[in-house]
């Protein structure tokens, strides 16, 4: 058996443990990293993330004109997560992160070299709820694999690089309780299993002990089992088909550890699923998907092509499309997870974009010009990729056509073209009278928010202006099959600010820490029952941080 010994062993490789780990080292620590991963993943998936980061009173905003405190988006934050009584420490985990993110996070990574766009994003508006009355959305120059690259490096070239231990290709099983503390944790080498110092010894059992043990392994959502049996009673019946838009480790593995040894684990029905996932052409395990960013501008339809009332647009509260979308699918017929979008190769070119850094080539390898050209005439790339290759996407050149393919594509005769041809009929007379002197004096609610939308500078970049699906000028029509894809996991293992577990009746259990998804991003859900969006990477960074100068202090050691 392999035996670790140091002062902390951190458990998993992704942007929460390394950047914990990396504070360790710079306060004089030892530590072991284990991932289950392979060394060249070694990042998880933030590296794959598009890189945006919640921050408020930036440099961005200030330079945009924009006016924010962190008052103000504490008042954002409390309406759009509605907490519920009993949720106190995701609540002053919440706290302290919206006051402390600009120089925990913000800062911090400004210090590493990390840039962002100059125009925040202005995602999560809300609805029903109000949310970001700010843009607060800044994406880094160069998306999570810049990031993470820059992490990494940072890790791997510390001056103290030989207080660090890596461990690759390690499952944790279980964890390890002596004389009431937790002590370290004990698993297996999986095929491919490796240290600094080479590999070997696949299916050997292993422990790893320490003062401290910190999770750091992610959500649950990458087990879609799992994520059936919590799906939230607000959706209804999960989707009989699901994506899986996360990493395909993050599977709560270590969620059972830290109950077994009576932790508090809390929450798990809180997910940030998305609503316009796709299935992946190039597939890294079953059932990968993509996660669409919707077009505004073009119509959402249910599975019999009818329009959905209100109409469904993207950018104001990502939890309610999935809510709208669950509640369209028949019970009795649970070969319906899906829902359309119809629109023309014009507002694909304007709008369309797939979440994270794959496919974001411009902005992951920060290239000015090409991002600048895309900005201008749109991304053919893209557009003509996700065309040519997606098995989600049909196009034709009349609504006759698109339907046939729609229904040919599914396998049924399930969408109505009387139902689109009404539906584009209605939009397209509304769009076509153009754009008014106030959003309001548009009788279509998805034509007021497109309107107002485009007040914002960075929006109407990427938002056509009254733009109408069946316009001679903009052929192809395109229709995409969308599904739900799981992506985060917003409960988890209840820790107090020091990120120290606590067990049911609140209190820390010793030697034992959470932090990043497997904490709910802090405090067994800091989000609630909604997300800010760019606020998964920044909790992952602040509580690596928190629970690296906890240690530092000596808290609860």
């Amino acid at each position: 058996m392999e035996r670790i010994q140091d002062d902390v062993v951190v458990v998993g490789g992704g942007i929460a443990g390394i950047v914990a780990s990396i504070e360790l080292l710079a306060a004089g620590r030892r530590v072991t990293l284990l991932d289950r991963d392979t060394r060249e993943n070694l990042g998880g998936l933030a590296k794959e993330s598009f890189g945006g980061i919640f921050a408020v009173g930036s440099a961005e905003q200030r330079r945009a004109g924009i006016r924010d405190t962190p008052a103000q988006a504490w008042q954002d934050w409390r309406s759009f997560a509605e907490f519920r009584e009993d949720d106190a420490w995701p609540q002053r985990w919440a706290e302290a992160f919206v006051h402390d993110c600009h120089d925990e996070v913000y800062r911090w990574l400004k210090a590493r070299g990390i840039r962002f766009l100059p125009l925040p994003g202005w995602v999560e508006r809300g609805l029903a709820r109000p949310g970001n009355s700010a843009p607060r959305f800044h994406v880094i120059w160069g998306t999570g694999r810049h990031l993470m690259e820059r992490l990494v490096a940072e890790l791997l070239d510390h001056p103290r690089r030989a207080a660090l231990t890596l461990r690759f290709g390690h499952r944790v099983e279980g964890l390890i309780k002596e004389g009431g503390r937790i002590t370290g944790c004990h698993g297996r080498r999986e095929v491919g299993g490796s240290s600094d110092g080479g590999s070997g010894g696949d299916g050997a059992a292993f422990e790893a002990r320490g003062d401290a043990l910190i999770v750091a392994s992610g959500g649950i959502n990458g087990d879609l089992e799992r994520v059936r049996r919590h799906w939230h009673a607000d959706w209804g019946h999960a989707p009989a088909t699901l994506l899986n838009g996360t990493h395909r480790f993050a599977d709560g593995r270590l969620h059972d550890a830290v109950a077994a040894a009576g932790g508090c684990v809390t929450h798990l029905d809180r997910m940030w699923n998305y609503a316009a996932g796709v299935h992946h052409w190039r597939p890294r395990m079953p059932q990968h998907g993509l996660s669409l960013v919707p077009p505004r501008s073009a119509l959402w339809l249910d599975w019999r092509g009818e329009r959905f009332q209100p109409p469904l647009v993207s950018g104001f509260d990502t939890r309610e499309l999935v809510t709208r979308i669950c509640a369209a699918q028949p019970p009795q017929n649970p070969q319906r997870p899906y829902s359309w979008q119809l629109l023309n190769r014009r507002i694909a070119l304007k709008e369309l974009a797939i979440s994270g850094a794959e496919f974001n080539h411009a902005i992951r390898e920060r290239r000015i010009f090409a991002f600048m050209r895309e900005l201008a005439f749109g991304n053919r790339r893209l557009v003509d990729e996700l065309i040519r290759e997606c098995p989600d996407v049909v196009v034709a050149d009349t609504l006759p056509a698109l339907v046939a393919g729609m229904n040919a594509l599914q396998g049924d005769d399930a969408v109505s073209l009387d139902a689109v041809s009404d539906a584009v009929r209605r939009y397209d007379a509304e769009a076509g009278r153009g754009e008014p002197r106030q959003a309001g004096d548009y009788a279509d609610e998805q034509l007021r928010r497109i309107a107002e939308s485009r007040r914002y500078r960075a929006e109407r970049q990427r938002t056509c202006r009254c733009q109408k699906i069946v316009d001679d000028g903009a052929l192809p029509l395109i229709a995409i099959r969308e599904f739900i894809v799981s992506r985060k996991t917003l409960g988890g293992i209840q820790t107090d600010l020091d990120c120290r577990v606590l067990d049911a009746a609140g209190r820390p259990i010793a030697g034992l820490y959470a932090v990043g998804e497997a904490a709910g991003f802090g405090g067994g859900g800091m989000h609630g029952l909604r997300a800010l969006e760019g606020s998964f990477l920044g909790g992952c960074i602040y509580s690596g941080r928190r629970v690296a100068r906890a240690l530092a202090e000596g808290a609860g050691t």
